[in-house]
């Protein structure tokens, strides 16, 4: 056995992780969301994830009861059977197996880094480890690609089934909306033009945001583990206003960049792309963390909660749609700057 992971008082504070784990499981049922992400049931990145952490936490000295509880959890995540069996599903369980076994096995002999290197690391593994089963598998890459097209056409056409199933059960109520408000009588239509876009956006970016939600589901499950386990598995984790990385990671927005306006490199195009999300996702992670440094505390977090309401409102959730792509914007630009211009070391906050 390694050496023992020093013990330390659980961490406090569910709130704001309570918030994240309720956004993590509940966006991805939103139907603009479930037409894009790689993982509609969250639950099965998460609790192998939070096993992993478990189990090394076990190794640490924590508690066995523990480790198996949510290992238990997990197997049942994992190989809880599904009504239509799929290539994809089977993809998705050995993908949650694949990076909480690489995640646990980097915080087992790397206790002193800190958690986004783990993560990032553990993906990496995890990541490596499918592109050498998919080549030497009985799964080619042409048939991952065709599992997750029809995955995500079959969300579509589930969410079409319950909208149009919807009109056509309440006939007068939807006559009436109609005639309140004449542009909805043009929503199956937009809403299905709507969803085939983001599906056919979510089929190329695929690797990227799977990558994407799975550091989201290692990053929760860190923060469960240490309000639940004893034994700490490393350094506390950090508040989101003091969020940065290697700014040598830079140079993979370069070379999405790169790939992507360079004629000679079409060839390339759709790598350069899931480059360009990955590494553009964590600047405007790194913005937000300078945005949340220099505004009033919580003031961020409500925002977001105004909004993630919105987001289940008929209405208001196309401006929730828009400002959450504002920000974003925004945070990417302050994210990008901060890797030279270091804005939270240019000024501190008078209050």
């Amino acid at each position: 056995m390694t050496a023992p992971v020093a013990a330390a008082p659980t961490e406090r504070g569910w709130g704001k992780l309570i918030f994240a784990l309720l956004a993590f499981v509940l966006l991805p049922s939103i139907p603009q969301f479930r037409a894009v992400l790689p993982v509609e049931h969250t639950l099965a990145l998460l609790l192998p994830a939070l096993a992993a952490c478990c189990v090394v936490g076990w190794w640490a000295g924590g508690r066995l009861t523990l480790a198996l509880a949510f290992v238990a959890l997990a197997v049942y995540a994992v190989l809880v059977p599904t009504d239509v069996p799929s290539l994809f599903d089977n993809l998705q369980r050995g993908w949650s197996l694949l990076v909480a076994g690489a995640f646990g096995l980097v915080c087992l002999f790397g206790v002193r880094r800190p958690l986004f290197v783990r993560a990032l690391v553990g993906a990496a593994i995890a990541l490596l480890l499918a592109v050498v089963m998919s080549a030497l598998g009985p799964v080619t890459g042409s048939e991952v690609h065709t599992a997750i097209q029809t995955e995500l056409v079959r969300r579509n056409a589930e969410t079409m089934t319950t909208l149009n199933t919807f009109i056509s059960q309440h006939p007068d109520d939807w006559e009436s909306l109609v005639k309140k408000v004449p542009r909805l009588d043009s929503l199956p239509l937009e809403t299905e033009q709507q969803l085939g876009t983001l599906a056919t956006a979510g089929t190329g970016l695929y690797p990227s945001l799977l990558l994407l939600e799975s550091l989201v589901a290692l990053a929760i499950a860190w923060g469960m583990y240490h309000r639940l386990g004893r034994a700490r598995l490393g350094p506390p984790l950090a508040p989101l206003r003091e969020f940065r990385f290697n700014d040598q990671l830079v140079w993979g927005l370069i070379v999405g960049l790169t790939i992507v306006f360079l004629p000679t490199l079409s060839a390339f195009d759709l790598f350069g792309r899931n480059l360009l999300v990955f590494f553009g996702a964590l600047y405007a992670v790194r913005g937000l963390a300078v945005l949340t440094w220099f505004l009033a505390p919580g003031v961020l977090g409500v925002a977001a909660l105004i909004g993630f309401v919105m987001l289940w409102a008929p209405f208001l959730n196309v401006v929730a749609v828009l400002g959450f792509l504002s920000l974003a914007l925004a945070a990417f630009g302050l994210g990008l700057g901060d890797t030279w211009a270091d804005w939270r070391n240019r000024a501190r906050p008078t209050s």
